[in-house]
């Protein structure tokens, strides 16, 4: 099943529930991204039209284990006349795996306007080499994205640059891009601390932190996304990373945060 499959099997779901399959994995646990973006999806169903999302404050409490039934909470915490408080769960066993909190916001008049800064200089798309999937060196669910490596050294190189990332899309066509499809694709970098490493080992993000440009720049037509994570601290085993990420166009369509734990 492909990621709008999965999005069409959790919202015909009478009771928010969907099993991740294998060839979504990363290691033992289902793919982070896709497993943000169901708990968002059942959030977003709790907020009126017209309070796009804002901002999500992610937690990875556990992994979700593929190919058994994970199910969705999502409780509306306060309802305000612009903001929506909401926050979700994804269960598995019994137990909470990940914790979401979501604001939505309507937008409103204000004196406010500051640009973003322009992306990066970058090759375009076309022109950079395709990450191949290769089985038992690349998670599983690589093989749902097309991904171009622009900026800094692939994982486990010895690496001492600060900065990684490139192109990324969907290797399927959509008829609707919005923010739960932006959660489900910004995930499938690596973090940008792997490079450093001299051989394979374990890493996951402990929390996730990302903001959403509204209203959101359209893509155009290939969908291309630009990433560039910059490592702002590294040490005991944990990291800390920030991203930008832009549309083809240049435009700025959200901005990123993680902390995650190295096992190497």
């Amino acid at each position: 099943m492909n990621f709008a499959e999965l999005l069409r099997a959790f919202s015909a779901s009478t009771d928010q529930r969907v099993t991740i399959p294998a060839d979504w994995a990363q290691g033992r646990a289902g793919y982070g991204g896709l497993v943000a973006a169901l708990v968002v999806q059942g959030m977003r169903a709790k907020v009126a039209d017209g309070r796009p999302l804002r901002s999500l404050a992610i937690t990875f409490v556990g992994p979700v284990t593929p190919g058994e039934e994970m199910s969705v909470e999502a409780e509306v915490l306060r309802e305000g006349r612009a903001v929506s408080q909401v926050l979700g769960r994804a269960l598995q066993n019994g137990q909470t795996m990940c914790i979401i909190q979501g604001s939505f916001g309507a937008g409103r008049e204000s004196s406010v306007d500051v640009a973003a800064l322009p992306a990066p200089p970058a090759p375009v798309p076309e022109s950079c080499q395709r990450m191949p999937y290769i089985e038992g060196m690349n998670p599983p669910f690589i093989r749902y994205f097309d991904v171009r490596w622009t900026f800094g050294d692939y994982p486990c190189t010895n690496s001492r640059k600060r900065e990684m990332g490139g192109w990324m899309r969907f290797d399927e066509q959509f008829a609707h891009f919005d923010s739960v499809h932006l959660v489900g694709l910004v995930d499938v970098w690596p973090p940008a601390v792997l490079p450093h490493l001299k051989e394979r080992a374990p890493a996951s993000s402990l929390t996730w932190t990302i903001e959403f440009v509204q209203p959101q720049p359209d893509l155009g037509d290939q969908g291309w996304l630009l990433y560039k994570a910059n490592i702002e601290h590294a040490r005991d085993g944990y990291g800390h990373i920030a991203a930008m990420i832009w549309s083809q166009a240049g435009e700025l369509v959200a901005i990123s945060r993680q902390t995650v734990a190295v096992f190497g």
